[in-house]
């Protein structure tokens, strides 16, 4: 076990030897769409990339959820099986809707699976960005 010091010391070795192996500007809060964001997430059980529709206003994001809903079989061609939520309760206790996709068995606190994890990344955040490219204009369209 890790004391909480060496935890965030090993988190912040992990995100910056991230970027440093795959430098490239991800999309995530670039969406020109207000709590609209895709997101990496690792932890001690399993790495996550996702997307969060945050907004506050639930007539807004049901809509923008059902958006995607309706492309269901489209995003499974550019990320393959996934998870959705329509209302995903968040640690803090927030409501939001969520599709995501994890890989489990590895951790952020083990150096081994980094690689492992880093590849898992940036093949399941270029398949989300490259659906939300190519459908972009439809999604927008709420």
């Amino acid at each position: 076990m890790f004391s909480k010091q060496e935890a965030q010391q090993l988190k912040k070795e992990f995100w910056t030897a991230f970027g440093k192996s795959f430098p490239r500007k991800w999309l995530l809060y670039d969406t020109k769409v207000k709590d609209f964001s895709f997101k990496f997430n690792a932890d001690n059980k399993k790495a996550e990339v996702s997307l969060d529709i945050e907004m506050k206003d639930e007539v807004f994001r049901n809509a923008y959820y059902e958006k995607i809903w309706s492309l269901e079989d489209i995003l499974k061609d550019f990320i393959g099986d996934f998870q959705k939520e329509e209302y995903f309760t968040l640690e803090n206790g927030k409501i939001i809707a969520k599709i995501w996709v994890e890989k489990h068995g590895v951790s952020i606190f083990n150096k081994n699976t980094w690689q492992e994890i880093f590849e898992f990344f940036v093949e399941k955040m270029d398949g989300f960005e490259r659906f939300y490219y190519e459908y972009e204009d439809f999604i927008k369209d709420v």
